[in-house]
């Protein structure tokens, strides 16, 4: 049987979502009930945030302003779309130590493939499909994979806030900005103790948090240092100073270019409002995206746009319209190009295809 690394991203992903096949003896039953409760959640998030969204909407001053709005701000803005979505494939890639980084081209697809899944299927399935897409086009490590991912998403974090903090002078003032630094803080501290313990200790935490696991029967102890080592590999964003500042770069011009995106397309709506608001809403909706969502994160991202120009004093009635338009100005072009990707990336090669026997 081939390995998870060899087998189609899709279904891969698809299992890891719904794990529907019962194995090792667990009941049927234990997984139906598993997967009701994981769709009944999901559902159950979605609307309490849709409800967060759309509560003291007026639907007619809502549909006058996504009639009237200026459509042509759109078009710079899925530029800079364009831009920030190359920028976030060449900070994954700027998180590999520089000897073992994978082409540009493999790392952009696998990264569009990722964005596909984690829009058309919840418990971002995606971080699972683009893991597998690398794999399949790169023969990297999957576990050197799964560690750049993590360090990813710390990237994010920081990235938001160090942005958003710096900003700050610039931004209306509102009450939950306070715990906003207080989690943030927390958050510094952690990501401090992390590197600190990386660097000093190297692998072996990886290694001694890894042994509980020898204890599995299909899990030797030298695949466990084997993995463990391969793990440490895709940490070099938090071991490697120079990979770390490198990769900060990219994701700080990343998240830039993204409050770009917002701005623009808030000018179609309240051309009055400067970039700070761009700046608030793609560190509010970033920030969002951290909560386990529904696919393409169905109200949560609608409900943060709408509470970050809440600061503003815009009506929701305005701030939903845009947050729609900006959801679905990020929704079509990711699944769009993430399908066609998808769909290069199961054709077989040319050579095979033209060496083919049919009987």
């Amino acid at each position: 049987m081939a390995s998870e690394a060899q087998q189609d991203p899709a279904a891969v992903a698809r299992r890891a979502c719904a794990r529907g096949t019962p194995s090792g003896g667990r009941r049927p039953g234990a997984f139906g009930r598993r997967r009701a409760l994981g769709l009944a959640g999901t559902i159950a998030l979605a609307a309490l945030f849709t409800y967060l969204a759309v509560r003291g909407v007026n639907w007619s001053r809502a549909g006058h302003a996504l009639a009237h709005c200026d459509a042509w701000w759109l078009v710079p803005a899925m530029a800079a779309f364009a831009v920030q979505t190359v920028l976030r494939a060449m900070r994954w890639r700027s998180l590999f130590a520089p000897a073992r980084r994978p082409p540009r081209g493999p790392v952009m697809a696998a990264t569009m493939i990722g964005y596909l899944f984690n829009n058309i299927m919840p418990a971002r399935a995606g971080e699972v499909a683009r893991v597998v897409a690398l794999t399949q086009r790169t023969g990297t490590p999957a576990a050197e994979i799964v560690g750049t991912a993590v360090v990813e998403r710390v990237y994010d974090v920081l990235s938001i806030l160090l942005i958003f903090f710096c900003a700050s002078p610039w931004l209306p003032h509102e009450t939950w900005f306070r715990t906003a630094a207080i989690l943030a803080g927390v958050a510094a501290v952690g990501l401090v103790a992390a590197v600190g313990i990386l660097a000093v200790y190297g692998d072996r935490p990886l290694r001694r948090l890894a042994r509980p696991l020898g204890r599995l029967p299909f899990l030797s102890e030298e695949r466990l240092e084997r993995e463990a080592a391969t793990l440490a590999q895709g940490l070099s964003g938090l071991r490697q100073p120079r990979v770390a500042l490198e990769a900060l770069a990219w994701s700080l011009a990343a998240w830039l270019v993204s409050a770009l995106w917002a701005w623009l397309v808030l000018l179609a709506f309240e051309p009055t409002l400067g970039f700070g608001a761009g700046i608030l809403v793609t560190s509010v909706i970033g920030l969002s995206m951290i909560i386990p969502s529904p696919p393409a994160a169905v109200g949560v991202f609608e409900a943060a746009g709408v509470l970050a120009l809440h600061a503003y004093g815009l009506h929701a009635s305005v701030s939903l319209p845009y947050a729609l338009v900006l959801h679905v100005s990020n929704f079509v072009p990711l699944v769009a190009v993430g399908a066609l990707m998808l769909h290069t990336a199961a054709r077989p090669p040319a050579r095979a295809r033209g060496t083919a026997t049919y009987t």
